[in-house]
């Protein structure tokens, strides 16, 4: 009797994620990183990180061995480049840039290369918890979602909140943004991949509000989901904290995609 085969993915990137993730499965017996695909530029260097034993390239149609997963990890631009070639060539794809898929052209395009390639796209939950709790809800009806993200102001530096309010004199909450899911997105991009991953999960883009919160008294990332449907009523708030060597990038983010990986190893899986 033979076991089972070792789980091979491929990362696209190798910023935050990507490389935590690479640490975390060197020496897993169950899962391999096969490969890393960044962009053109990034490849020599990243090779040399790396080593010979993980592929480095900076294109789906290069991949030199089958894998079972491809992770994006690299922003809304690399699952606009890579998501389609990687779906239409049968792949199963986990998605960590939710927020571009607020975008319905690409959105469209996704599911059109997973219908010619037979390849499927799963949703990373990221940094919020809940998102099983929510899909099920979907099953009866939801009447209502709601999400607000709350951060502290320094969070919001470099987005369009600045325009709004002195957010180094912020001695009180403000709300940096109020409406749909997808404008939510669009307008604050890499601050939304929750809205859109809630939006996903429950009410859809149109019918999921979003509150964006600049709050001094915040002790972290905040986020909070309310829904009620058929289910009954539900209230999450999780307070957040981020990778040790990147603060911008949720250290729950990371775990999530390392349960995805190691779930494709698993016999029995959560």
């Amino acid at each position: 009797m033979t076991g089972r085969a070792q789980t091979t993915v491929a990362i696209v990137g190798y910023g935050a994620i990507g490389r935590y993730t690479v640490g975390a499965l060197a020496g897993d017996e169950n899962c391999r990183i096969g490969a890393v695909i960044v962009r053109p530029a990034r490849v020599a260097e990243t090779q040399a990180a790396l080593g010979p034993a993980i592929q480095v390239t900076d294109r789906i149609a290069s991949l030199a061995e089958p894998l079972d997963l491809i992770v994006e990890a690299a922003g809304h631009g690399a699952l606009g480049e890579h998501g389609a070639p990687a779906l239409r060539t049968s792949h199963r794809l986990l998605v960590v840039s939710v927020g571009a898929l607020a975008d319905r052209a690409l959105l469209a395009a996704l599911e059109q290369a997973a219908n010619e390639g037979g390849g499927t796209a799963e949703i990373a939950p990221g940094a919020v918890g809940g998102i099983d709790a929510l899909a099920a809800a979907r099953q009866g009806g939801l009447e209502r979602v709601t999400y607000t993200s709350r951060k502290p102001p320094a969070a919001w530096k470099g987005t369009p909140g600045e325009a709004l309010c002195n957010l180094d004199r912020l001695d009180q909450p403000i709300t940096l943004y109020e409406g749909p899911a997808d404008e939510a997105a669009r307008t604050y991009p890499k601050n939304a991949n929750v809205a859109a991953t809630v939006a996903l999960a429950g009410a859809g883009f149109d019918r999921t509000a979003v509150r964006i919160v600049a709050d001094p008294a915040a002790p972290g990332n905040v986020h909070e989901i309310e829904a009620e449907g058929a289910f009954g009523r539900m209230a999450l708030r999780m307070e957040g904290k981020p990778l040790p060597d990147n603060p911008k990038t949720s250290s729950l983010t990371a775990f999530s995609v390392l349960r995805a990986i190691r779930n494709e190893a698993a016999t029995i899986r959560i």
